[in-house]
């Protein structure tokens, strides 16, 4: 039997890394013999009535056996899943990934190691007030420098390390209304990181970020990444992670503790795969395909 796959990606976003991530994708898929297409989010449109619920595309095309989801348009992800359709990663998977809050309390609730964090009290925008003591709080619970990190944002943005109360008051007052925590800084990481890429129980590609300027080692930050061999103890912590949010496949970035332990830093869902192909000439998309091609095949699958 052939196939058929989409692979979906944001057409509203200008940035080329988007379509590449597709087009990586649709490659490996049709090397397998498969009928891959892309299609932008918004050529998918969710229709909703007390009678029907299904989607309205613009192209004539037959329903596909499985989507690989790049974006993070839950809604539409969720409309496929409920339409039948095998969705990778999971509606529920990338909506946890892209909230970091969500990501670190189900981390912390299977004992997974990662920065001390505290979540920020909801508040609404341009209320004007920030609590004295609640500050004071923060400040005796975390040393200078610790990190603010919006719940909210990818690339290493959104992150920003904190070295006195003047600047955390005027974050604070900036960030009103937004969610955010506030995080231990693991000094010992300071411009290093590591990215394993975690595909159903496996890692199957891994480097090391450095950065000369930058206390985020992010390659769109500037960092510069080089082929790494993890440890089994960082592998299991990997592994661990992607469970945890029940991800198919997931980009986990560890940082190194004071003796070397790893620590989760972020758990990624749609994890772009360009620079572990570049850094370490392994193309996850191939291990991606051959997954999906076992999950699809097995009898629990819908």
């Amino acid at each position: 039997m052939v196939l058929t796959g989409w692979i979906i990606y944001n057409g509203f976003l200008q940035s080329d890394k988007f379509l590449d991530l597709a087009k990586m994708i649709q490659q490996a898929a049709s090397a397998k013999g498969h009928q891959a297409y892309i299609y932008k989010n918004n050529e998918l449109l969710s229709y909703l009535s007390t009678e029907k619920l299904k989607i309205v595309k613009f192209f004539e095309q037959k329903r596909p056996d499985y989507v690989v989801f790049t974006d993070k348009d839950i809604y539409l992800a969720k409309q496929l899943e409920l339409l039948g359709i095998r969705v990778f990663n999971s509606s529920e998977t990338i909506e946890i990934s892209d909230d970091k809050i969500k990501t670190y309390q189900l981390l912390a609730s299977e004992n997974i190691t990662i920065p001390k964090t505290i979540i920020a009290p909801k508040a609404y925008s341009n209320n004007g007030r920030i609590d004295q003591n609640y500050i004071q709080k923060i400040i005796n619970t975390m040393d200078f420098p610790f990190v603010l990190k919006e719940a909210f944002g990818s690339f290493g943005e959104q992150v920003y390390l904190i070295h006195d109360e003047i600047e955390l008051l005027h974050l604070m007052e900036k960030l009103q209304g937004k969610p955010y925590v506030f995080q231990e800084f693991i000094k010992s990481s300071y411009g290093v990181d590591l990215r394993l890429q975690v595909v159903g129980n496996e890692v199957v590609a891994a480097m090391k970020r450095t950065s000369d300027h930058d206390f985020r080692a992010n390659v769109t930050s500037g960092g510069k990444m080089k082929k790494y061999v993890p440890t089994k103890v960082e592998k299991e912590v990997a592994i661990k992670a992607a469970e945890a949010l029940g991800a198919d496949f997931a980009g986990v970035d560890l940082l190194f503790g004071q003796n070397g332990e790893p620590i989760v830093c972020e758990v990624n869902s749609n994890a772009h795969i360009r620079n572990l192909l570049e850094g370490t000439g392994i193309n996850v998309a191939d291990y991606m395909i051959d997954y999906i091609m076992e999950e699809i095949h097995k009898p629990s699958a819908y």
